[in-house]
């Protein structure tokens, strides 16, 4: 947890901005998290953080480019400390993955104070934004599987995308229009920077999530237009996952056909939710890399997976039950071996 002073503090560092930078990570409790503090000041830029879940070095060009007073970097799990170094404002940091040691930081993590609350990034800029912003915050929350308190309320507001039968993230995803909303902020994630820059503009003029269901206003209906190709991609990819079956070891190892853009850890969570007995790897080839999406329901894999790519060309991390991350293609069978033999 974040304690009330710590929320207090972040709270003010954003208040105090006249021109902050947001570097985000690239799945909805990224977006979500950029969309709620920016909203709530009414300023600032945002930065994607695409390819991989590593804050470097050569991003400090966009520092230069916009040339902020505060850079606030929200749900990305590692930072490199030469960037730190760089910079010559305060740096303000939330995330909420495996904690790491850096200076020159401003570090909000809610593992710190109890390592085993590892709640969404977006659950706690609501809190920062004072519970402004019920369904930005009840979408990134839930997309990160946790269930929030205040899925409740907005259960109350909006009972036809989150039936109040509804009580678990994985039904709300799986099973509930919320799911429909979503797949529209993954998907957005999917295109290009520049278009993802201009669809997160648009989202934050939208104080009602009907607005994107029911695609009755003109920014509704150009979202809503922009990821129906995407969305179809995706559901090809899908009716393809159905051919592939488990057998009856603990791994079940998915293979994702070739594709425009990634989507293995949206259907790695499908899978989990399919099968929830197994262990499941969705693997896509990229270039000279196997990009993988680890999912458990019950044993902790997150240890193991990082483990396994040790002294290989690979890296990855995440959560205890949700990881992923990338190996060279000449070695993935090494790192699969490893992997396997760990599970036992």
């Amino acid at each position: 947890m974040l304690t009330k002073k710590q929320i207090e503090e972040f709270r003010d560092y954003l208040k105090k901005a006249e021109n902050p930078l947001f570097f985000f990570d690239d799945d909805p409790d990224g977006l979500c998290s950029y969309l709620i503090l920016k909203k709530y000041i009414d300023k600032g830029k945002g930065v994607i953080l695409k390819t991989k879940p590593t804050l470097t070095l050569d991003l400090y060009r966009k520092i230069e480019e916009y040339c902020p007073d505060y850079v606030f970097i929200l749900d990305i799990p590692i930072v490199d400390q030469e960037l730190l170094n760089k910079i010559n404002v305060p740096v303000i940091w939330l995330d909420h993955h495996q904690p790491l040691e850096r200076s020159r930081v401003h570090y909000y993590n809610p593992m710190l104070n109890k390592p085993k609350d590892n709640k969404p990034t977006t659950y706690y800029a609501n809190e920062i934004a004072e519970n402004k912003f019920l369904w930005l915050a009840t979408i990134g929350t839930i997309s990160d599987w946790y269930y929030p308190k205040f899925a409740k309320e907005f259960s109350k507001l909006y009972p036809l995308i989150l039936p109040k039968n509804i009580k678990k993230a994985n039904q709300a995803i799986f099973d509930s229009k919320l799911g429909d909303l979503i797949m529209i902020f993954t998907l957005i994630l999917k295109g290009p920077t520049y278009k993802i820059h201009r669809m997160a503009s648009l989202l934050t003029k939208i104080d009602d999530p009907m607005e994107l269901i029911e695609n009755i206003t003109p920014r509704a209906k150009f979202i809503n237009r922009e990821v129906s190709q995407q969305k179809k991609e995706y559901e090809h990819i899908i009716k393809q996952l159905e051919l592939q079956k488990p057998t009856k070891d603990k791994l079940f190892i998915v293979y994702l056909p070739t594709s425009k853009n990634s989507y293995t850890s949206q259907l790695s969570n499908l899978m989990i939710y399919k099968y929830p007995k197994k262990i499941i790897m969705v693997i896509r080839q990229k270039d000279d890399a196997m990009i993988m999406s680890v999912r458990s329901s019950k044993q902790k894999i997150e240890k193991i997976f990082r483990e396994s790519l040790e002294g290989l060309d690979g890296f990855g991390g995440g959560h205890d039950l949700a990881c992923g991350g990338s190996i060279a293609k000449e070695q993935f069978e090494i790192f699969l071996s490893r992997f396997k033999e760990k599970l036992k």
